[in-house]
């Protein structure tokens, strides 16, 4: 432990601000592993049991995604569940609402990730050129004009240490960030899929028979 504590002093100043920026980072990432977590195990549960009851008793639906508003998935569907008797189009834009919604929360913690991964490579550099400006500055020759080059070696160590710490934070930080990114694709997908089947179960099950109703009752008069 001592030797990781004396590596990252030898880094110099930049590694405070590289450390900052890794706690944040890591932060971030455990925050939305657990969004995507629970939501990728539950989901598809959720999704089964308020589509199956839609078709018979959209109060009992709605009660499903109520319970389920933790997730997503939950407070997408449950918001077009809520209205009392709309017509298609009111339905079709409570559901394209919650979609946004959903689809602006999913993409929590991206620019904290593009920015970590911006910021970090440029600390790298500067830690770089102030250990190189710290090695120059030490390269002295004595009298014998021989070089003590044990003068230099922490310049030497500075730069290597930052660059290589700003770029591993960056490159953190960058394989998190395409990885919720290709979450994000895919449930927006299957949000937009779910969403067109509700909708689907609401005319069938719920909006064509009472406009067949209203049509047989006006051909009997």
């Amino acid at each position: 432990m001592t030797r990781i504590y004396d590596t990252f002093l030898a880094g110099g100043l930049v590694m405070w601000p590289l450390l900052g920026l890794f706690v944040v980072t890591l932060a971030c990432i455990l925050e939305r592993s657990w969004f995507w977590l629970k939501l990728l195990i539950q989901e598809k549960q959720v999704v089964r049991g308020v589509l199956t009851e839609a078709k018979i008793d959209l109060e009992k639906a709605e009660k499903i995604a109520a319970s389920a508003q933790n997730l997503a998935i939950g407070r997408f569907l449950v918001e077009p569940l809520r209205l009392k008797k709309p017509s298609p189009e009111t339905f079709h834009l409570a559901i394209k609402a919650a979609y946004d919604k959903e689809s602006v929360a999913m993409r929590k913690g991206d620019m904290l990730l593009e920015s970590v991964v911006a910021i970090a490579p440029l600390l790298a550099i500067l830690g770089t050129a102030n250990g190189l400006i710290t090695t120059f500055t030490n390269l002295k020759t004595n009298s014998l004009g021989i070089t003590d080059f044990a003068t230099v070696t922490s310049g030497i160590a500075q730069a290597l240490i930052s660059s290589t710490t700003g770029i591993a934070v960056a490159i953190f930080a960058f394989v998190f960030f395409r990885i919720f990114l290709c979450l994000q694709s895919w449930q927006k997908g299957f949000f937009s899929q779910v969403g067109n089947e509700l909708e689907l179960i609401y005319l069938q099950f719920w909006h064509e028979p009472s406009n067949q109703a209203s049509t047989q009752i006006k051909n009997d008069h």
